[in-house]
């Protein structure tokens, strides 16, 4: 480790989150990295629009810890309020800046500490990930019958190494200072994921970039109801199909990394940027508004086949999926064809 501590900006991203953000503070201030003379570690609650009590809570939950700072926004959005964090909060001399849910939890004391020690140790890397683990998985919920049937058909269908999961990432500083996040995006990870492996479309995709570690992970809590997964799913969508009419925008100009960000930068301060940009967008020549691909990715590439050879429940599973996945596609095409892609869900 360097002579001088690393200087590390974590921000706590909470909108409404009186369930859960003393315990999520409890679980970061138990963070041995805090106690490392290596490292010193600043904690910043961004509270974007709460209505309940976060605010005072977190307020309760910081006192006596100098290292967390607690801000309240009264403007929604997270990536309105990431961009905010990342480019007026965070610390000019902050080497690596961390992106955290307010509503995720963290069993092992170790977590940020072997997160900044592998950014530290790899200098190629532009970010780290942490492993996310559903509670029920973990042992800290019991899940019903939809929540078990959820649990049995997800988490295969994305390396958790090659993505940015926005519940928990490090990232290197000069990196983060570099993203340009409009207002209003919904799946603002994607993004933020796409941005730093091909820097900023100006390159094919460099997934050397990103890392994790299997025994580095959180804990979140699953979905257990069949309307929660419909709009987790929508929201998914949605922000999948927003994130490419934004690729298409950039792509079409012959981007540089430079070209890409004086592009983005006006969705930064106006709030009604990214929808003017879909409007123009779309619909698409080929496709309409959302991409025919996030119908078909469960019977792409021989998955259907192989989930038919599996046996009857895997096959159950695999067919239940592709009817949720139609009405999501409709559900989504519905939201983007009225105008109400962009903005906080």
């Amino acid at each position: 480790m360097p002579d001088s501590p690393i200087c590390i900006d974590l921000g706590v991203f909470a909108h409404n989150e009186a369930a859960n953000i003393t315990q999520t503070l409890k679980a970061l201030l138990a963070q041995d990295i805090l106690a490392d003379p290596a490292f010193d570690v600043r904690i910043f609650v961004v509270a974007n629009a709460c209505t309940d009590q976060t605010v005072a809570l977190a307020q309760q939950a910081a006192k006596g810890h100098a290292a967390v700072t607690v801000c309240d926004f009264p403007q929604g959005g997270k990536s309105r309020n990431m961009h905010r964090f990342i480019h007026q909060l965070a610390r000019p001399q902050a080497g690596l800046i961390g992106c955290i849910d307010a509503d995720i939890d963290l069993p092992d004391p170790s977590t940020l500490r072997r997160m900044a020690e592998n950014m530290h140790a790899r200098p190629d890397l532009h970010a780290f990930v942490s492993k996310p683990v559903k509670d029920v998985v973990f042992g800290q919920a019991r899940a019903g019958l939809i929540g078990r049937m959820i649990a049995a058909g997800g988490g295969g269908l994305t390396d958790y190494r090659n993505a940015i999961c926005g519940q928990l990432f490090l990232l290197r500083a000069n990196v983060a200072r570099g993203l340009v996040l409009p207002i209003g995006l919904p799946v603002e990870d994607g993004f933020i994921r796409a941005m730093i492996v091909t820097d900023h479309l100006s390159q094919a995709e460099n997934l050397d970039r990103i890392d994790g570690q299997d025994d580095i992970f959180h804990v979140y809590a699953s979905i257990q109801s069949l309307p929660e997964l419909l709009r987790h799913q929508t929201r998914l969508v949605v922000g999948s199909a927003v994130n490419t009419a934004l690729f298409s925008m950039i792509r079409r100009e012959g981007p540089t990394p430079d070209r890409a960000r004086a592009l983005l930068q006006p969705g930064t301060t106006d709030a009604a940027w990214l929808g003017h940009v879909l409007r123009h967008e779309l619909p698409a020549r080929g496709y309409g508004y959302v991409p025919f691909e996030f119908l078909l990715h469960r019977v792409q590439g021989g998955k259907l086949r192989a989930a038919l050879r599996r046996g009857p429940k895997a096959a159950l599973i695999t067919l239940a999926g592709l009817a949720l996945d139609a009405v999501v596609f409709l559900r989504a095409n519905l939201r983007m064809i009225t105008g109400r892609a962009a903005g906080h869900w």
